[in-house]
């Protein structure tokens, strides 16, 4: 049997939940917030929409004993209203500091012994936290990295040349942030180099657009939720299924020692091994920032 268990209840950790069950990707989750009440009431209004499906998931309000049963754990707090408010990830640390400092003991003393997948902002900073406070070995805590970032970047590279985004190979690295980047030098498309495809300039527009999506989407709805659902998802799939799929997930570097956005092949046990692409002079650059933009927040 698959269970998952699913901390903070808002926007995100709801629609990841929902996406779980509507691809049938575990058996049972357990749902945890600080509001019980909160907990409770999702619980119910998930299963009175299991009714009549072709398939059922159990669904429960969390007790300690359910982290230690679980297969992987979803760490999704957060406070929205501060990304309202600001255009960078990085202010919410102050206020995801405390849920790490106030759930990686809970997580710890019960016994678990699975995987983490965190969503909560800053993603780089509060994943490596997490590892930090549960002791939990570096493979198995997992941010979700610069997967939603990569797919954006491919949705506006293949709606300027009019095909499916998964036909853009590619990646966007660095942190889950405002110094991201997309490493251009190594996107193609059918093996054909972009640069060779879209002018300098046009690529520049697409990046700036992919990094600021997150915002944009926040003016307009007041919080992201579908996409970075989906990236959770992919995760869990990649564990449960033990695919070996290279994904740009959040982990420790061990060229850049930190946890940052790069490719690493997952499956069953987290974090197989990783990949630093060969960047160009100016990508190299911006790596080096990135990593230096993540150092310099994270709790020592």
């Amino acid at each position: 049997m698959k269970k998952i268990s699913v901390i903070g209840l808002g926007n995100v950790g709801a629609t990841t939940i929902h996406t779980l069950i509507e691809r049938r990707l575990c058996d049972e989750i357990a749902l945890f917030d600080k509001k019980d009440e909160l907990a409770n009431a999702e619980v119910n209004d998930f299963r009175d929409g299991l009714v009549r499906r072709n398939g059922n998931v159990c669904l429960v309000a969390g007790q300690d004993s359910d982290l230690a049963e679980s297969d992987i754990i979803i760490f999704a707090p957060g406070d929205i209203t501060i990304l309202q408010k600001n255009s960078d990830r990085l202010e919410e640390f102050k206020y995801t500091k405390t849920c790490v400092e106030e759930w990686a003991p809970i997580i710890k003393d019960s016994g678990f012994n699975g995987i983490i997948i965190s969503i909560t902002n800053p993603c780089d900073v509060i994943a490596e936290y997490m590892q930090k406070l549960t002791g939990l070995p570096k493979e198995r805590v997992i941010g979700t990295g610069t997967i939603l970032d990569t797919a954006r970047m491919k949705n506006a590279v293949a709606k300027y040349i009019g095909i499916d985004p998964d036909s853009v190979d590619g990646f966007v690295i660095g942190e889950h942030g405002n110094s991201q980047f997309v490493a251009w030098s190594k996107v193609s498309i059918a093996t054909k180099a972009i640069n060779k495809i879209l002018d300098e300039n046009t690529c520049k527009q697409i990046e700036e657009a992919s990094k600021m999506k997150a915002f944009e989407i926040i003016k307009g709805k007041g919080y992201t939720s579908y996409g970075i659902a989906n990236a959770a998802a992919i995760i869990v799939e990649t564990v449960f299924k033990d695919a070996k799929t290279i994904l740009p997930v959040s982990s420790y570097s061990s060229e850049a020692q930190c946890y940052i956005g790069h490719p690493c092949v997952v499956g069953r046990q987290g974090v197989i091994r990783e990949y630093h692409l060969e960047l160009n002079d100016e990508e190299t650059k911006k790596w080096n920032h990135s990593v230096e933009t993540i150092k310099n927040i994270r709790p020592e």
